[in-house]
């Protein structure tokens, strides 16, 4: 190979690693019925879902020993409701339960470890239409028991912008502002008066 050749597959293999690890991952789930039976089908995020299937979300509440909750901010270059605030909240990953997915999806955007054991299951809600269009979700919402520290750089995502531990009034004030995503309104009748 000549000094030339040598520098183009260098280039060539350079630019090949970048594209490889620029490439997202592509996030695939497991489809259930509308009475929450596993059909054994797989779904990619982003396409279409089958009119008569439905994925798995769950929303983890996490409060701590003086009642408050963590919520967080998304981050601003989100699609959806970029900066406004939630819970944790994502898609149960294929072969995934919904505990699994909880704890996942709170390391992943808030980088804290649940323990299993101090989670439950509030509700479930089967949801087919969501701001307007389908969107075929079973949500399990969870509350988790947590004292330990917070700290975003633990998180495996760069999906939250800043994460705060804030009570009952903290959290009516961001709904009042319009700044909390609306589907959590639950919040208020639901999950605090656990």
């Amino acid at each position: 190979m000549t000094v030339s050749e040598n520098k183009l597959w260098k280039s060539l293999s350079s630019d090949l690693e970048d594209g490889i690890q620029s490439v997202p991952e592509v996030e695939v789930w497991d489809l259930y019925s509308e009475n929450r039976e596993l059909l054994g089908k797989d779904h990619i995020r982003g396409s279409q879902l089958p009119a008569d299937c439905y994925h798995l979300v769950v929303h983890v509440w996490i409060r701590n020993s003086k009642g408050e909750y963590l919520v967080s901010q998304r981050s601003a270059g989100r699609p959806t409701f970029p900066l406004m605030w939630e819970c944790v909240d994502g898609s149960v990953m294929k072969g995934e339960n919904s505990l699994q997915g909880a704890v996942r999806e709170a390391k992943e955007e808030v980088g804290v470890d649940l323990l299993p054991e101090k989670g439950r299951i509030i509700f479930s809600d089967t949801r087919k239409i969501e701001f307007g269009k389908t969107a075929n979700k079973i949500v399990d919402v969870w509350l988790f028991v947590y004292d330990g520290e917070v700290d975003l750089s633990n998180a495996t995502t760069d999906e939250v912008a800043k994460a705060a531990w804030m009570n009952r009034s903290q959290i009516k004030e961001l709904f009042d502002k319009k700044m909390f995503v609306d589907t959590f309104q639950y919040f208020f009748t639901k999950v605090d008066k656990q």
